[in-house]
């Protein structure tokens, strides 16, 4: 397959995926990955606790109560087996592990961020920047700001602490 062997064409990619995403805001209208990751998060939690220990806490009970039906969470399923796919079919597809017990705490550390930062400004990284910034919506603009002010930062403390 020739199409996931070679690199697309950026400004052909970002076509389609702003054509694309004109359809998907005119059917379903606006598209957050973050609610469908957030709603695996808690169908796991519920699973791993219990219906009645999971209702005791605000969030789960309050703003978002695990459900099945949820269908912005098959949306992530749907981009993680496309991304499995396209991988495998260019055979780029590997694990790493880090080697050392400092790479997994900062690893741990920045992914509890990330997804702190994402409840705080209930967006995602992807419909920022794939759904709010071609709208014109300032809201994608500062979350942009913000995710690669976070990245920078990030790496200049992960690149001190593995160097030192």
């Amino acid at each position: 397959m020739d199409l996931f062997r070679k690199t697309l064409d950026p400004v052909i990619a970002l076509s389609a995926i702003a054509v694309l995403n004109i359809f998907m805001f005119l059917l379903i209208g606006s598209w957050t990955v973050g609610g469908g990751e957030t709603m695996m998060t808690g169908l796991a939690a519920q699973a791993v606790l219990g219906e009645e220990t999971l209702a005791r806490i605000p969030f789960w009970s309050l703003v978002f109560e695990p459900d099945w039906a949820y269908w912005k969470m098959y949306i992530s399923f749907g981009m993680l087996f496309g991304a499995f796919v396209g991988a495998v079919l260019s055979k780029e597809f590997y694990l790493r592990f880090p080697r050392r017990l400092n790479e997994w705490v900062l690893i741990t550390i920045g992914g509890l961020l990330m997804g702190v930062g994402i409840r705080l400004a209930f967006v995602c990284n992807v419909s920022t920047f794939f759904g709010m910034t071609p709208e014109m919506n300032l809201g994608g603009y500062l979350s942009i700001s913000g995710i690669l002010a976070g990245a920078w930062v990030g790496s200049l403390i992960y690149k001190r602490i593995l160097e030192g």
